[in-house]
């Protein structure tokens, strides 16, 4: 039987590999995009500027490459000197010349019969180090492939799919490891971040994010409830060559809604956790929601900042997070700095001196349902923030709804869902959506541009002036990032899910976004 197949379609384009100075000094070549956000940061900022508040009005479309299948397409390009690496979900690798669109090779992996799911079965890109191309399959294994040709190096096993273990992150490639962790969280699972040893694919360490016997924080499960605790990583995360950390999002605890299984804080769901990268050991941690019970995780990509905090220097660590908060974190210990709203929200009186929220008695999941802001999707989800260094302004695809939560019972099984309720959305709310732009030491707004529904798309920002985004509806646009005019819609027939990116080749910029079953890229039409 064949479990995997690689197809060359024409010669290779890549002319040199991309060893890890390449991506820790990514922003000498801005033309090249060699991580997933960009840069190690998660700013998903780029120094181009030919395309430019000027001229971002001739904007057309250069090409398109259609994906197969129904996935969603979530994936973010890697560019790398006019090669572009992508993934479509659910187990399928491309390699494109990124002039035309023209396929370079194809891998695809064989999908188990009895894969279990819960949430589509997407995938969010892939890493590039040296002469390797790497993704976490969607049923869980991590796979390298030869960056030229898309032949098979290794493929390991991470945990077991059958027990709801799954992977949809792209990779992050620092120093000589593969990092990344694993999805399912509504699968009972224990989540874990991984690092592998790029060459081998051994594993080099694993950090779970639920503390087993003997961590000082286990104490914060009831019971036996961490063993089923979740805090999976759907998300990649940001590295800090000054400190080796590396940073990551976990997810909800589990079960879902029904916190009475699992009494106490629950680290270390809805966090991040700062780890070093050549040991796995845990630095830091900063949990945003403690006793879960909305499934609002905290799977956005941290945003490293080095700037002043109250007239101060300060190495930080910003996010908006899916409870409706905005939080300003120090970089080198976690410690909380400041917070805000930057969504509506009714379960919490605001933030303490240490950042915990306060929450509202009576905001709990209830079985007859509970009306709470923000929505289960969160005052905003995994898409991707933008911080821009031009503006100083961190950018934020907000989501404005609420829903009824309800609490039921959770009866774990290994490799079935396991969930404690659900919600549903008020019928006559007319929900909507903004990409706002806030003060990043602050989380204060400073302009706002509205949506007719809920974003659920990334933001990129350039040194042209732009910010690109989009919505479920099929618009894909750019604004002004100084004050969030509207400078140039694309009405497609297609929603996204995605972030755009962008890269330059032969002196020409270009803007690649996910649109339904397509990447479509832009660049500008002569004059």
């Amino acid at each position: 039987m064949r479990f995997a197949l690689a197809v060359l379609f024409g010669s290779s384009l890549l002319a040199q590999s991309v060893p890890y100075r390449r991506i820790l000094e990514s922003e000498k070549e801005p033309h090249n995009w060699l991580t997933y956000s960009g840069n190690y940061n998660g700013h998903r900022h780029s120094a181009l500027d030919r395309i430019n508040t000027s001229n971002v009005k001739r904007l057309k479309v250069a090409w398109v490459h259609h994906a197969g299948g129904t996935e969603s397409h979530e994936t973010t390009p890697i560019v790398v000197d006019g090669v572009m690496f992508l993934t479509e979900g659910p187990n399928v690798v491309k390699s494109l010349d990124t002039r035309t669109g023209n396929l370079l090779w194809k891998y695809e992996k064989k999908i188990p019969e009895d894969l279990r799911l819960c949430c589509g079965r997407p995938n969010r890109g892939v890493a590039i180090l040296d002469d390797t191309v790497y993704y976490g399959s969607i049923d869980a294994h991590l796979i390298a492939l030869d960056a030229r040709t898309g032949r098979l190096k290794w493929d390991v096993e991470m945990a077991d799919y059958k027990i709801g273990y799954s992977s949809t992150v792209a990779p992050l490639a620092v120093k000589d490891k593969i990092i990344l962790g694993v999805a399912g969280g509504e699968f009972g699972i224990r989540g874990f971040i991984d690092a592998y040893d790029a060459k081998t694919g051994k594993r080099v360490w694993r950090f779970y994010t639920i503390p087993g016997p003997g961590d000082p924080d286990f104490g914060t499960w009831d019971k036996d409830s961490w063993k089923t605790g979740s805090a999976a990583i759907w998300t990649t995360g940001s590295f800090d060559p000054e400190s080796n950390v590396t940073i990551w999002g976990t997810g909800n605890p589990g079960p879902d809604w029904n916190g009475d299984v699992r009494l106490g804080d629950n680290l270390y769901s809805c966090s991040f956790v700062a780890v070093d990268v050549d040991t796995g050991k845990k630095k830091w941690h900063f949990q945003f929601t403690p006793h879960d019970t909305h499934d609002w995780d905290a799977t956005q990509v941290p945003v490293l900042i080095n700037g002043r905090f109250r007239g101060t220097p300060r190495k930080m660590v910003v996010t908006a997070n899916r409870n409706a908060f905005y939080y300003v974190l120090d970089r080198e210990n976690g410690k909380f700095l400041t917070g805000r709203e930057f969504v509506r929200q009714t379960w919490a009186k605001g933030l303490d001196d240490n950042g915990r929220p306060m929450v509202i008695p009576g905001t709990e999941p209830t079985e007859a349902g509970n009306l709470v802001w923000p929505s289960l999707a969160g005052g905003t989800n995994w898409s991707s923030p933008s911080y821009s260094p031009q503006t100083n302004l961190f950018y934020v695809p907000a989501r404005e709804q609420g829903a009824y939560y309800y609490k039921g019972e959770a009866d774990y099984k290994p490799g079935v869902i396991f969930n404690g309720g659900g919600q549903r959305t008020k019928p006559d709310e007319v929900p909507y959506g903004a990409i706002r732009a806030l003060e990043p030491d602050t989380g204060v707004l400073k302009w706002e541009f509205r949506t007719q529904v809920p974003v659920g798309v990334g933001v990129l920002t350039t040194r042209g002036g732009l910010l690109f985004s989009g919505t479920s509806q099929g618009d894909f646009f750019a604004l002004d990032a100084s004050n969030g005019q509207l400078l140039w819609r694309f009405k497609t027939n297609g929603g996204m899910n995605s972030a755009a990116m962008t890269y330059e080749v032969d002196g020409k910029q270009y803007i690649a976004m996910p649109i339904g079953r397509a990447l479509y890229v832009f660049d500008l039409m002569e004059n």
